[in-house]
């Protein structure tokens, strides 16, 4: 499991004209079950991501789609952890990668 920590690098302005296309690429990875969670921060200077993928560099190669990426909105990094204890209706779909 990967945490992705985007942190915003442009007025909120700009991060809210992009978010229609951001949402996409959030559902598309959400449909083939790579991502788990995501959501803002608190405060709003960026969100966070769970993704299960295979290595780091898928994770990489996934976030080089997100609009917010692309068009230099933001700014990330990816923390990889293994996970120990998990809720028991995620065992399933960890069970998948």
């Amino acid at each position: 499991m990967f945490i992705v920590n985007l942190a915003y690098i442009v007025p909120l302005d700009q991060i809210d004209a992009a978010m229609v296309e951001h949402m996409k690429f959030l559902n598309k990875h959400y449909k083939a079950n790579l991502f788990v969670a995501s959501g803002r921060k608190v405060p709003r200077t960026g969100g966070i991501i769970l993704v299960l993928a295979q290595s780091k560099a898928e994770v990489e190669s996934i976030m080089a789609e997100d609009p917010f990426c692309i068009h230099k909105l933001a700014e990330f990094t990816i923390t990889e952890f293994q996970t120990s204890q998990v809720h028991p209706d995620l065992k399933k779909l960890l069970a998948k990668k």
